[in-house]
């Protein structure tokens, strides 16, 4: 069977690879395209290869990917199940930032592959791809740099799209005494990568399915970050936990009416 992502997303590379919109064309070796899971439920995006990738044309092969790599297995995913990409696919010389018309002309690419991806969240590493991908999405980022130290480690929906920034591993490079705090918001990759293992059965489900509940629940939690719903953790512990409790443990007394309506019709058997 053909692979249509992949047939689109080999077009797309070629476009890449012969892409003379900037100055960086002109002090790259390489074009770095993304590689990995075409189907991989969520899709890294950094900010752009360094020396070693621009040598050997890969993805995170230099000090950076070996942090990358035991973060990974922290994590207990493996580079096999994720996809990943740059925001800007040449390299910057000598490191030095990225220059908005660079961001600019490289994130028509960027934006393409995101559509042939269509992967189920999208996690963009470090400030520069954070700002891109949550302007991308019509949020208002913030304007410090280091504001974005609060969003790392957290699942944002926006406009149906999931988005889950982390710091750039590169920064442990330069601040070690972060790499327990790295390691715990890399961790939530493996939660994202699957459901909840109790969505088939939760009532959250069958509100959402009735057109009770807000789809924002199922997708930040029941799809999301399950492991910090508070009736994940209850049901866990085998704690009580009421049918009409919300993921983040508010209780909503409609959902409580509706589950006794729904109760009563069901044991007088009325359709």
């Amino acid at each position: 069977m053909i692979n249509q992502k992949q047939i689109a997303l080999n077009k797309l590379n070629d476009r890449i690879r012969n892409c003379s919109n900037c100055r960086l064309s002109l002090t790259k070796q390489n074009i770095i395209c993304g590689e990995g899971n075409l189907n991989a439920r969520l899709m890294l995006i950094a900010l752009s290869p360094g020396e070693h990738e621009d040598k050997e044309c890969k993805m995170f092969i230099g000090p950076s990917g070996k942090i990358l790599d035991k973060l990974f297995h922290i994590a207990a995913i493996s580079r096999d199940s994720v996809y990943m990409t740059n925001l800007v696919k040449c390299k910057l010389p000598k490191n030095r930032k990225p220059k908005q018309d660079e961001i600019k002309a490289c994130s028509l690419f960027l934006d393409e592959e995101i559509a042939i991806l269509s992967a189920k969240i999208i996690v963009p590493l470090g400030y520069y791809a954070a700002r891109y991908i949550l302007k991308k999405y019509a949020s208002d980022p913030p304007l410090a740099r280091t504001d974005y130290r609060k969003l790392y480690g957290r699942l944002i929906l926006l406009n149906e799209k999931k988005i889950f920034p982390l710091p750039h591993p590169a920064t442990l490079l330069y601040n070690p005494s972060y790499t327990e705090e790295t390691a715990i918001k890399y961790h939530k990759l493996q939660i994202l990568s699957h459901d909840c293992k109790w969505y088939l059965m939760c009532p959250m489900k069958y509100y959402f399915e009735y057109g009770r509940l807000e789809k924002k629940w199922i997708e930040l939690y029941c799809k999301g970050d399950w492991e910090d719903c508070v009736r994940y953790q209850k049901e866990e512990k085998g704690d009580y936990h009421p049918d009409w409790m919300l993921p983040d443990g508010s209780i909503d007394e409609s959902l409580r009416f509706f589950f006794n309506r729904l109760n009563f019709e069901k044991n007088s058997g009325i359709n």
